[in-house]
């Protein structure tokens, strides 16, 4: 046989795309050809397929060899065509049969001694695998654990050409990669709110935050704790569900950046992102798009420190994920979608030097204050469900003379709010409170005589906008469930209210 097929994947996004490695190998001038719309790097496939074959024992006769990736509309980049480029060789060399590659999908990079690297995207390449009814695939051993994630699906990880060759000419047999026990849970977080001292209202805001998947601004002067609450957020979220692990390790997939021993993340992510980061960084992007930091905090904590220090292009950007819970990138190949349904949590101070409004310490201008305030636009700051104050810390909760309630504590409460909410939303696409449009406002968040009569005494009082008057409403559903009401309460109303009052008080808008 000259003409062979073999089937591999390309990453996309998180879109895979099945590529079809054909390879025709025929008597005529000595000669090594690739097209179908090739990167570089794919381009140079040729000679390290070509030095890995005979470096792996085996012949490679000067024939003309043609290498076709199909389909020819979509650019291949990376270097995961090698290993099935040297399979569909051999098939044509007669060295292996068709019917042993059907039906398997192949990835992998080979260096020049025939060894199978490491290479990123795995999960998600076996996992549409799976659903386009293939029945095995061979990938990088090192990332076969990663792989075997997918339940249904024999995953064989070979650790050189040879073995692969091996395996598919029944030579020499490997074992699929198990699928990964359950690890047990850590004993005890890294994280605990019993090791705050006071500052209960900034806890309970954090509370009511993750309990309703609400954004968090926290605002007071250097050393009031802002850093250590943020820090300690996660640790008061629900359990990740095996769904949301697989979602968000698919991203990590793509970046290459996974446990190679333990590679499903079980563990909500905190990202702090320093204040010098970019706007490709935060979101996502490149010639070839890949995630950013607000994708790599899916389902968990996005931690801005020093609010005010990040350039204001910068913040803006943020603005849209924050509504859809996606990034969408367009580039003149396509569109790529990455997920972005994560928890913003932003720390600040008040001024410059942090003292404000404390006159007596605060050594900034009015110029100076007003400028630093400033850098925050008012579209931002209605997109912070909750704002705060952390007051500085006096002596006496310092004192060790009571414990602070610990996060597991915290956190049982967490999650018989996020089951109400899960029991609410059943067969809908939202899950939290935060993510309640309009439509369902009128739904789910309707108020009595007393609560009409507070909402338009604040919203005219305050200089509400439909968006913050909205998020009031969304804010106090969240503590209704917190406490087992059926109904937004007055005092639900109130404590709602006075997380958008920190904004007026500063920036007076």
């Amino acid at each position: 046989m000259s003409f062979s097929t073999v089937l591999s994947a390309s990453v996309f996004g998180l879109k895979v795309e099945f590529v079809n490695v054909e390879a025709d190998v025929s008597n005529g001038l000595p000669a090594f050809h690739m097209v179908g719309y090739l990167s570089s790097e794919v381009k140079e496939a040729a000679e390290r397929v070509r030095t890995a074959i005979r470096n792996s024992g085996l012949d490679f006769p000067a024939k003309k060899t043609v290498i076709n990736l199909a389909p020819a509309t979509m650019k291949k980049r990376g270097a995961a065509f090698d290993l099935p480029i040297a399979v569909a060789i051999l098939v044509s060399l007669g060295k292996l049969s068709e019917h042993q590659v059907n039906s398997t999908l192949i990835v992998g990079e080979l260096s020049l001694d025939g060894k199978v690297r490491k290479v990123p995207g795995i999960l998600p390449i076996v996992s549409e695998a799976k659903n386009a009814g293939v029945c095995s695939c061979i990938v990088p051993r090192a990332n076969a654990p990663e792989g075997a994630l997918v339940e249904g699906l024999e995953v064989i990880g070979v650790g050189s050409l040879e073995e692969a060759y091996g395996h598919l000419s029944k030579k020499i047999s490997i074992a699929p990669e198990p699928y990964p026990e359950k690890e047990p849970e850590d004993e005890q977080e890294q994280w605990d709110y019993a090791d705050v001292c006071g500052q209960a209202a900034v806890k309970r805001a954090a509370e009511v935050a993750v309990a309703g998947g609400h954004n968090l601004l926290l605002m007071g002067p250097p050393g009031s704790g802002k850093s250590m609450t943020s820090k300690r957020i996660p640790s008061i979220f629900p359990p990740m569900t095996l769904e949301e692990s697989m979602e968000l390790t698919k991203v990590y997939s793509i970046l290459g950046i996974l446990d190679d021993k333990s590679p499903l993340i079980r563990r909500r992510p905190f990202r702090s992102v320093h204040h010098t980061a970019t706007k490709t960084a935060l979101v996502g992007g490149g010639m070839v798009p890949v995630p950013g930091e607000i994708s790599l905090a899916h389902q968990g904590v996005l931690f801005l420190d020093e609010l005010p220090e990040f350039q204001k292009n910068v913040l803006e950007v943020l603005r849209q994920p924050l509504e859809d819970h996606q990034v969408r990138i367009t580039r003149n190949q396509g569109n790529y979608l990455f997920p972005a349904n994560f928890m913003l949590v932003a720390a600040m101070n008040p001024c410059p030097c942090g003292c404000y409004p404390d006159m007596n310490r605060c050594t900034c201008t009015p110029g100076q204050i007003q400028h630093y305030l400033g850098k925050l636009s008012q579209p931002f700051l209605d997109r912070m469900d909750i704002c705060v104050e952390a007051p500085r810390v006096q002596y006496e909760a310092l004192q060790k003379g009571h414990k602070e309630e610990s996060s597991a504590s915290i956190r049982e409460r967490v999650c018989r709010a996020r089951e109400i909410q899960n029991m609410r939303y059943k067969g809908t696409k939202i899950l939290t409170n935060a993510m309640l449009g309009t439509r369902e406002l009128e739904m789910y968040c309707t108020l009595g005589g007393q609560e009409e009569k507070l909402m338009r005494q604040a919203f005219a009082r305050l200089g509400l906008t439909a968006r913050t008057y909205h998020k009031i409403l969304k804010v106090a559903r969240t503590i209704a469930d917190l406490d087992g009401e059926e109904h937004i309460l007055e005092r639900h109303l109130k404590e709602a209210v006075g997380y958008r009052s920190l904004d007026k008080k500063y920036w007076g808008r």
